[in-house]
């Protein structure tokens, strides 16, 4: 509103140069007192998120889409397991806290129990604000998920691959977040994203590069469950190189 009322008086002032810079100056005002565009410290982000997104989006919102997606995955195989939801309530004592764990359960309840939820727009709204390292941890997090009871279904790898699509996520990628949940004589190649006929020299080069993908630091800003996954991640890198030596004798 305010713009356009800059945009009178500088059109009265000075015509209609005067009416452009109205403009520009009024929507940088309007942009100012919009609650939209608040900084974080008048909306409480924590700095630490804020580090961790490409736009600000509040702790809150951030922790109900994720569980949102959370849901996806615990319904997929049309049961809705206890040890799945003790994970991702630990996962996210973890994170957060017990008090703040509690309070966002309280509507992830509601959520998993009476709701339908668009994996395509949780994606479409987390997608612009986080990095893609971010959204690499939220998948290894949904296979900690569908892990949990045990077995990992192939519904809730058909969501979680549907997911990473909406994430933007390579296959290759998706692929080797899978494999580190699936013991297979081929997983330690595929955690490194190489072929099982690669030479040595490729071995290690795709060792270098896994191990810079997922490397911990790259989720300092991140709250400890965050970092705790990026360190399994990196771990997982590290045991299939190691078994991929031992197999070679390299």
């Amino acid at each position: 509103m305010i713009k356009y009322i800059g945009a009178v008086i500088g059109f009265a002032v000075r015509g209609v140069f005067g009416a452009f810079a109205g403009y520009l100056i009024g929507s940088l005002i309007d942009r100012l007192l919009s609650p939209e565009t608040e900084g974080p410290k008048r909306r409480g982000f924590k700095d630490v998120f804020d580090q961790a997104t490409q736009q600000s989006v509040s702790p809150g919102d951030f922790e109900l889409n994720l569980l949102s997606l959370a849901s996806i995955v615990i319904k997929a195989d049309g049961t809705i397991s206890q040890k799945e939801l003790d994970y991702a309530r630990q996962y996210f004592v973890r994170a957060y806290g017990k008090e703040r764990a509690n309070a966002t359960f309280r509507t992830f309840n509601d959520v998993i129990k009476k709701r339908e939820v668009s994996a395509s727009r949780v994606c479409q709204y987390l997608n612009m604000r986080t990095r893609y390292e971010v959204r690499l941890q939220i998948i290894h997090f949904l296979f900690g998920i569908a892990q949990a009871d045990g077995h990992v279904s192939e519904p809730e790898v058909k969501v979680m691959s549907e997911i990473a699509g909406y994430f933007r996520i390579n296959l290759q990628d998706f692929e080797s977040i899978k494999a580190m949940f699936f013991k297979s004589a081929e997983s330690a190649y595929k955690i490194l994203e190489i072929q099982k006929d690669a030479t040595n020299d490729e071995v290690k080069k795709a060792f270098r590069t896994m191990a810079k993908k997922y490397h911990p630091d790259k989720l300092m800003d991140m709250d400890e469950a965050y970092r705790k996954g990026a360190e399994d991640k990196f771990r997982k890198v590290q045991e299939a190189y190691e078994t991929i030596q031992k197999e070679r004798g390299m």
